[in-house]
């Protein structure tokens, strides 16, 4: 795995994606706060779909698809996994917080892409998904979520890879995958009971229903929920903390957390997609069909 510093010899950010959707819009907005005195960076393309601000040491990345409940399309996927990829060889950035615009945190997978490009109906590859869990997977400084409103798929199995979330106390979260007839994904058939505990990984697994921010704490989803309009200020308050302390010790605890959890997550992403491509390839009856 490689990471691309984006520090320009003049210190400015410049952020360069490197995967383009077909019709070439992959794009960004980027500023940094009066802090670090340098300019806005340019959107790149025809529409913006990763905001990245930064406060003092710690990089806010919002999902910017309102209009869409911040459904993630092969183009954000890439968008996000290319800013975790910028941020985490920033020495001048020691915490990274994910969070969604509007008044959703992401609604998960946009069902209609991955319908099109399942039936050949649009072009392109659908490897946007596994860029981004590679990325979540091994981020190498801490890595928060201000969960803003619902979290739904994607959206929610992402936060598995975090290490702290805070979230809206109404705010609802669920795995659908079991209602949509399919099997679990982003390591979630491990790591939601590494989180949680199997018996309550299995209900939520099996049922897909709903909880919301409150329920989510007390089962160990999120560390607190907190009204709506603070949890992005009160996840960026949590993330100037830690990034007062020693950056080396930081991430140090975070390389050996990771080492204990060990292949887990990786192991269980191929099991999962193995049971996806049973799934596609028609050989079972199980799913939307049964």
């Amino acid at each position: 795995m490689s990471w691309r510093n984006p520090t320009s010899a003049t210190g400015t950010m410049s952020l360069r994606p490197n995967h383009l959707t077909p019709s070439g819009t992959m794009s960004w907005r980027a500023r940094r706060t009066p802090e670090h005195g340098a300019a806005p960076c340019r959107a790149i393309g025809s529409a913006a779909v990763i905001e990245v601000d930064d406060n003092a040491a710690v990089r806010v990345c919002t999902i910017d698809r309102a209009e869409r409940r911040n459904a993630f399309d092969q183009q954000h996927y890439h968008a996000l996994a290319e800013a975790l990829e910028q941020a985490a060889v920033d020495d001048t950035i020691h915490v990274v917080v994910i969070t969604g615009s509007g008044s959703a945190f992401s609604a998960g997978q946009d069902l209609q892409e991955m319908a099109a490009l399942a039936d050949g109906s649009a072009s392109g590859t659908n490897d946007g998904f596994p860029h981004l869990l590679d990325r979540l997977e091994a981020f190498p400084k801490p890595l928060l979520a201000a969960v803003n409103g619902d979290a739904v798929g994607i959206g929610m199995t992402m936060l598995l890879h975090c290490d702290i979330t805070l979230i809206a106390a109404d705010a609802r979260v669920r795995v659908p995958f079991s209602e949509l007839g399919v099997p679990p994904e982003a390591g979630s058939s491990a790591l939601l009971a590494d989180m949680i505990g199997w018996q309550h990984a299995a209900e939520l697994l099996f049922t897909s229903r709903w909880i919301d921010g409150d329920e989510a704490v007390e089962l160990g989803l999120a560390l607190r929920a907190v009204p709506r309009d603070q949890v992005l200020a009160e996840t960026i308050a949590l993330a100037g903390t830690i990034a007062q302390q020693s950056p080396w010790a930081v991430q140090t605890a975070k390389r050996l957390m990771l080492e204990a959890r060990g292949d887990r997550s990786r192991a269980a992403r191929r099991g999962e997609d193995a049971a996806f491509a049973e799934l596609f390839a028609g050989s079972s009856k199980r799913g939307t069909d049964a």
